[in-house]
């Protein structure tokens, strides 16, 4: 597995920085068309197929945050049922890779987002698309109480939301940033899976759902991060 814990960045000219941006942009690309990974693309929205909940967990959508105006968290939770309409319901049958980006696209203005939550040297800033990370950070937690492997996946450099009401440690989290950190999961069992998202009034939910009960079962679990 890909598990980028990052160190403090040495410094780079603004030239280079957009150069590497765009050099790994197209690498990503390029593994997508070319790569012999056979990439998740059906969509089922019937839960009925998959009976048998793997692991469920939500996160709130609305935090007092001293570093964060409001209007990025209205505007991250629009980004976030933008995303969520791209990745619920997908299915992750045997042999296949799940990879956010692919199924997500990149997130600009043309295509409804705006700018939300965007964590940056360890601040919170406006950026398009921002807040997306949430759902990232769901999905993998979900994951990793599933039977699925998590081949990429890229953490936080920075604890992002440092509150007394956490239930998940840090370093848990999964950061993305287009398309070049990305999270992917593989499902190497010879079971089915299905990813259910949604939103609630005040959360972000999630859960896996697959053909046939887990070999264990994990306790689902209300999140703070």
């Amino acid at each position: 597995m890909v598990d980028r814990i990052g160190f403090k960045p040495a410094p780079r000219s603004l030239f280079r920085l957009k150069m590497g941006r765009l050099l790994f942009t197209v690498r990503r690309y390029w593994d997508w068309r070319f790569s012999n990974s056979s990439f998740a693309c059906r969509f089922d929205h019937d839960p009925v197929g998959y009976p048998h909940r793997c692991f469920f967990h939500q996160m709130p959508l609305f935090r007092q945050l001293t570093n964060s105006e409001l209007w990025m968290q209205r505007n991250k939770v629009a980004n976030l049922r933008l995303a969520v309409a791209r990745l619920d319901g997908i299915v992750l049958r045997p042999g296949e890779l799940l990879s956010f980006w692919r199924l997500v696209g990149r997130p600009t203005r043309r295509r409804g987002y705006w700018e939300g939550m965007v964590l940056c040297e360890g601040r919170i800033v406006p950026g398009v698309g921002g807040g997306l990370c949430q759902l990232s950070n769901l999905i993998y937690w979900v994951a990793l109480h599933t039977q699925l492997t998590v081949v990429e996946r890229w953490r936080h450099n920075y604890d992002v939301f440092p509150d007394t009401g956490r239930t998940q440690p840090f370093g848990s989290g999964a950061t993305v940033s287009c398309n070049y950190i990305d999270l992917q999961i593989r499902n190497e069992t010879t079971s089915t899976y299905q990813l259910h998202l949604w939103l609630t009034e005040n959360d972000l939910c999630g859960e896996w759902r697959s053909v046939r009960p887990p070999d264990y079962a994990t306790r689902s679990t209300r999140g703070s991060t």
